[in-house]
């Protein structure tokens, strides 16, 4: 496959775009959903509208943005730990040795991001949309889910990143699930 430039996130791993396979950005999201489901957090993968991938944790408001920092920290670190030949946890761009930034710091606040369902200023006018889980996989194309198409599937799959603004994680419980594995 083609090197494209391409950017994961953690909950929201967005970044410097570097030269990263596609297939790499879908693994590193596959892996990343694997460590949440181990500990039992529910979590809810959208395209940027551009050339990476967010992963939210729905955290219902109840904890500070330090705690949700080093929460996506403990979780990029772990994807990291199981992907370093293609991943970087490093913020300097020539510490990553060309490797893809795996962002949680995207969080922080004063920081953009593309909301989901929003159109991207992109070739194709492309949306930042919602994706089930089962769509994470070898072939997804950012590109195929544009303003042509955004309405009808929306129409179709309903608002699929609701549950994001839910109650949220237990943090604590969710820590020691993992810790006890």
């Amino acid at each position: 496959m083609a090197k494209k430039k391409t950017t994961l996130p953690d909950k929201k791993n967005n970044s410097e775009a570097v030269e990263v396979n596609e297939d790499q950005v879908i693994e590193a999201a596959q892996v990343t959903k694997s460590i949440l489901d181990d500990m039992g957090v529910e979590s809810y993968c959208k395209t940027s509208g551009s050339t990476g991938l967010h992963i939210y944790i729905p955290l219902g408001n109840k904890y500070t943005y330090e705690q949700s920092k080093e929460f996506a920290r403990v979780i990029v670190t772990l994807v990291h730990n199981e992907l370093p030949d293609f991943t970087s946890i490093e913020r300097a761009i020539k510490d990553r040795k060309g490797k893809m930034y795996l962002d949680f710091l995207q969080n922080r606040p004063h920081a953009t991001i593309a909301a989901a369902y929003s159109v991207r200023p992109k070739p194709g006018a492309t949306v930042s949309m919602p994706l089930h889980w089962d769509e994470v996989k070898k072939g997804l194309k950012i590109s195929d889910f544009h303003i042509r198409k955004a309405i009808e599937r929306m129409n179709d799959e309903g608002d699929i990143f609701k549950p994001v603004l839910g109650k949220g994680i237990d943090l604590k419980k969710a820590i020691e699930k993992y810790a006890g594995k």
